[in-house]
């Protein structure tokens, strides 16, 4: 993989996408949720901005920053759950698109290419806030981290989405920001696209993911997608 000279995937009719940190910043709701938590047992509330590296590691991360809590804690359970509700009642209160997002879901249409989305979030968020929110009017699947026996790492959720958009995964791309996501684009046999932004620290060498690919913002995936016309071999 590298970062300067973009491959295009010729054989694509399809881009799949993880949700949280590669198309939309849910970090300022998941952090809002969590931090009321704080604020409601009489604590400090902390800036949003010490909750962001954990984003993606869902509750367990959010409560590890906010109580210091670990799964192995009696109270983490009900903990999650307060924290799960917390976050149904915000979903979408200061969750927002990448910048260039809009624009390249739109140039995905343009070039008659399908897409979709493939995330870890449970359908009991997932599902809402894709519908909720107008960016995801012409997602041709949404997978949930619960929608398949198995989450990712595991391929099967990729696999399922190309099912259901009708397409066998050789024709897919699946782009994401963790390296779990380029675990499983892989094992499912699509193509890769590390997303290099988002909630990525500083420090993250997404060269060690083995992606295909990598960019640096939402747009940059259009260098390595055809304009929509010729569909050969993928290179």
């Amino acid at each position: 993989m590298t970062s300067n000279v973009h491959p295009v995937f010729h054989n694509v009719q399809a881009v799949l996408f993880d949700l949280d940190g590669t198309l939309v910043d849910s970090a300022p709701d998941l952090a809002g949720a969590v931090d009321k938590m704080r604020t409601d047992r009489g604590l400090s509330s902390y800036a949003a901005e010490r909750y962001r590296p954990m984003v993606g590691a869902g509750a367990r991360g959010m409560l590890g920053i906010a109580f210091g809590m670990q799964p192995d804690h009696p109270d983490f359970a009900a903990m999650r759950e307060e924290f799960f509700v917390n976050y149904e009642r915000r979903l979408t209160q200061e969750t927002y698109a990448f910048e260039g997002v809009p624009e390249l879901l739109a140039q995905l249409v343009a070039r008659s290419l399908s897409w979709g989305v493939v995330t870890n979030k449970s359908e009991r968020f997932a599902i809402p806030l894709t519908q909720s929110m107008p960016l995801f009017g012409t997602a041709g699947a949404v997978v949930g981290g619960d929608t398949t026996p198995h989450a990712k790492p595991h391929p099967e959720p990729l696999l399922e989405a190309a099912r259901r958009l009708g397409l066998t995964p050789e024709r897919c791309v699946y782009v994401g920001d963790d390296e779990r996501d380029i675990v499983a684009g892989r094992a499912a046999g699509m193509a890769t696209v590390a997303a290099a932004y988002g909630y990525l620290g500083h420090n993250t060498d997404v060269a060690r993911w083995g992606a295909h690919a990598a960019i640096h913002s939402p747009l940059d995936l259009l260098k390595c997608l055809p304009n929509g016309q010729a569909l050969n071999g993928l290179k």
